[in-house]
This record gives structure tokens, sequence and C-alpha cells, in this order.
């Protein structure tokens, strides 16, 4: 993989960087770029070229050239590109990782272990053949043969976010082009370096030119896929207001999409269970990658007599988190993303405390935040929220924790039930009866039983419920491989030579007597 000698994060078209005519954000502008900057020290590390129409245009036409001969390649020679470049992820995940800390913010650490969750689904999607296979039934009708078969929809888009510049990219490409698609991948402006470097080893593996592309961008980037008519399908990850905006969007202009939203994901943990081990689920899944997940656990509802208990447990083990830069070693969790996302982060703490919540630990105090360099907010501990509270109704998508005590099982699943995202949930518990009740009743599409973050495995779907999804179908396991292609039914004759001639004229249905 060789980086592209340029200052600006180009696109990636036609199996190589694409950097293309200057494009003026207005009559006798400048070039339309972003910037990308480093969140641990708040400095510029570049700039990222943003497409417009005939960019996002040019890629779609590149595309479709290049797809046809994808499309009839082998199951055998798909699979073969696809296991070369797992290999090359596993030999330059260091590179990569490194490259989202420097971006993103988070540990390397943390970055290392989103390559190997992208990994684990081009794993599955080198085992795509066995999905493929279609069904075939002998002698349906006398003589008559019918069969199923599946087929790559053409080209395909991704709009991804930038909280996993790599993995999320990877939920859906490897399995697009497994199924015999080209694919155009939009990922996020604020960590850009990351699909480059992906599409450097999807070329070096032996995809062939045109079959991928990268067009980088914003807005102006997203609504040229959304309305392109060459695009078949969108799959997007991100906010809840952009996943609608996407889904009316793509399939106003006649799109298959699946656009997942935003999440508000709770942790019951029960009297009985065992509150260090809920204590550190709740550390590790709130404050990992600085509440930056769409999985992170936001909410823990403490079931009486639990909480103070565990309300304590948690603010011990918060006391032993390293915040710094996400290069450092020693670091546990990095900075956030922009200095205006850590902003508002902030504001929910100030806002919870004057509607009632008990700061517990405040993230606002942390040192690195009064040294003022670099975009950091210390983990923080809410207590005492209530439903009524703007910190327990947004996505803060940041390093806050609330605690909400209640009194029952009963009113803590109605507290996950009533809540209009339903992305994922958990609960902590000795007591089987009650776990298995708990996947039955509550209304969410990924449960964890004594799991904080439960993220399925690549050969099962991810997916949330109620304003989590819009769209059929999940990401990746066999829902990616439905979303990625179309079905056809065939019904064939084949007469015998020995015996030549039809049936004569039936303007009717066959019924019993004639099939």
């Amino acid at each position: 993989m060789t980086a592209p000698d340029t200052t600006v994060v180009p696109h990636w078209i036609g199996g190589k960087p694409y950097l293309g005519e200057p494009v003026p954000s207005e009559p006798g502008g400048e070039k339309r770029i972003g910037h990308v900057v480093n969140p641990a020290t708040g400095e510029v590390s570049g700039d990222v070229a943003f497409a417009d129409a005939a960019v996002v245009e040019l890629a779609v036409a590149t595309a479709q050239d290049a797809w046809p001969s994808w499309r009839h390649a082998s199951i055998a020679e798909r699979t073969r590109v696809l296991f070369r470049f797992r290999e090359l992820l596993v030999a330059h995940d260091d590179e990569i990782a490194r490259l989202i800390t420097a971006e993103h913010g988070k540990t390397h650490a943390d970055a290392l272990g989103e390559i190997a969750r992208g990994i684990d689904v081009v794993e599955f999607a080198c085992g795509v053949g066995d999905l493929l296979r279609g069904g075939y039934s002998e002698n349906a009708s006398t003589n008559v043969d019918t069969y199923s078969i599946r087929q790559p929809i053409g080209v395909v888009a991704g709009i991804t976010p930038f909280n996993f510049p790599a993995m999320v990219p990877m939920w859906m490409f490897p399995v697009a082009l497994a199924c015999g698609n080209a694919f155009i991948l939009k990922p996020s402006e604020k960590d850009p370096s990351a699909s480059l470097f992906l599409a450097g080893l999807l070329a070096d593996a032996g995809l062939p030119d045109g079959v991928f592309s990268v067009v980088q961008g914003d807005k102006v980037a997203v609504d040229a896929i959304l309305g392109h008519a060459g695009i078949k399908a969108v799959s997007f990850v991100g906010s809840t207001p952009i996943a609608r905006y996407v889904y009316e969007s793509g399939t106003k202009a006649g799109k298959r999409v699946q656009a997942l939203g935003g999440a508000k994901n709770h942790m019951i943990v029960l009297p009985d269970a065992d509150i260090g081990a809920a204590a550190d689920a709740a550390v590790s899944a709130g404050f990992g990658s600085a509440g930056e997940r769409c999985m992170a656990i936001s909410v823990v509802v403490a079931v009486e007599p639990a909480a103070d208990e565990l309300v304590g447990a948690i603010r011990e083990r918060i006391g032993g988190i390293a915040v710094g830069p996400g290069d450092d070693p020693a670091t546990d969790m990095g900075p956030l993303v922009t200095e205006q996302h850590r902003d508002r982060v902030a504001s929910y703490i100030e806002g919870a405390a004057e509607a009632g919540a008990s700061i517990v630990v405040d993230g606002r105090r942390h040192e690195l935040v009064a040294e003022g360099r670099g975009w950091y907010l210390g983990p923080t501990l809410l207590d005492n929220v209530r439903p009524d509270m703007d910190c327990y109704r947004d996505e803060i998508f940041g390093p806050v924790l609330a605690v909400v005590r209640t009194d029952s099982y009963d009113e803590a699943v109605r507290l996950v039930n009533e809540n209009p995202w339903g992305n994922g949930t958990a609960i902590f518990t000795n007591d089987g009866g009650a776990a298995r009740r708990f996947q039955h009743e509550v209304e969410v599409g990924m449960i964890g039983i004594n799991v904080p973050i439960p993220v399925p495995v690549a050969y099962y779907p991810f997916g949330g419920w109620k304003a989590s999804l819009f769209g059929d179908l999940h990401a990746y396991g066999r829902d990616g491989v439905a979303f990625y292609t179309k079905g056809k039914v065939v019904t064939a004759r084949w007469s015998d030579p020995a015996s030549r001639g039809g049936d004569g004229v039936q303007l009717g249905f066959p019924h019993a007597g004639r099939r």
C-alpha cells in the first residue's frame, strides 16, 4: 500500500487516488475542502477533498463500467480477492489503527479492536458462496423444474460515520463485493484517511479497478449519492435524524435502503447481580471510545436496593481511568472527535445538574479540560436521573453515564420499551428466569445477558428496532447478503427429445388433473 503523495486526502476512483478539478464553494471561491483535526491536540493535520455531484457522477460511471466483469467473476475468484484482502488487513492493522487514532482520537488498542471486528465480517464474506446457493425442485410439475437464484444488485453505496472509520465500512463492502456488486464508500470527512488505506489494500488484493470507489465529502456528496439513478442501494450508519433523511430520500429515488440510526442503550442491573461485574461492564461500555459508540451503555437502570452499591462501585472504577492522547499506551480513554461535540456533551452535564440530577463524577473538572489543549472531557457519572431530563431523553454520544433508580424489574423494562430507540440493551442478573423473561419482553434489536455491549458476531445481523433502524434488513450476516442481492425464481421445461410436442393451447391455470 502506497500512500498518496499529497497534503489533501483524495477520493479513490478507478483504482487510484483522485483529486479532480477545483470545485469552488461559491462563484470565485476556493476549492471545497475540509480540515482534518487531531482531537488530542486540536491542531489541523491536513485537508480532505469534498466531492460535488460531478465527482460522484464520475465514481458511478466508473463503477458501472467495472461492474459487469466483476459480476460475472466466479464466486471462487471473488473469494480469493477477499481472502487476500483479509491477509493484508492483518499485516497492516497497526498502520490503519494509527491513522484512526490520529484523526478520531480513540486509543490505539481500541482502534486495533475496531479493525479486528471488521476483519470478522471479511471472514464471513469469504464464505458467502454457501449463502448464495439457491434452491432446486425437480419435477415441480410434470417435466417442469423450479429453482431460485440470487444475483447482485449493481452499483451500491455506503455512507459511514466518524466513530468507526474502518469497522463500519467493513460491515458493508466485503459482503457487497462478495455478492458481486460494485461499491462506493462515502466516509466521514472528520477521519477520512482509513478509507483510502482500505481502498489501497483492496487494489493490492487484486480487486479490479473501479469496483471499489471512495468519494470524500459532506452533505453535497450524500445528496448526490441519494439522488443518482445509477446507485441501486444505500447502506447508512449515523444519527437518527440523518438516518431518517437518508431512508426517505433514498427510497423516494427508488433505492433499496438500510439506515441504522441512533441509540440510548440501557443496562438493567437487578439486585441479585454480581455488582462488581456489573460495574466493570458499565464503565467499559459507557466510557470506551469516550462514549462515541452507537452500542455504548449510556443509561444504567439500577433496581433497588442495588443502586447505592452499584453507584459506589462505578465511581471507584472511574477513578482508575487514564484520560489522554490515544497514541499513549497508558491512556484508557482519548478525546472526543471535535471541539463542538465536546462542548455539546459538556452542556448535558450542566443541564443535568440544573434539572436536579446528582453529579457523582464531573468530567468537566478533569485536568486536561483545564489545559485547553485537545477536545478532552473526563468520564462523568450522573445519579438520580429521571426520564424527563434531557440527559436521559437525548443521545449524548459522549462519556456521560446516567443512573436511573427503579423499584422493580417491571418498571425497568417499561423504561426501555417506552424509549424511542431500540438499538441494544443488557441485563445483569444471576436469575435465569428473569433473563429469559427479559429477552422475550424487551423491545430492542440486540440483547445482552451479563454482556454489556451485545454486538453480534459477523454471522448474525447487526441492527436495532424503532428509531434505531429505517428499513427491513440489518447489517452484515444473512441480512447483509439479502440486502445486496435480489432473488429470481426460474420455472423451466425441457422436453424429452424422443417425445417432442406441446400440450396444446391451455388458457386456464393448470389444476390438479393437469399438472
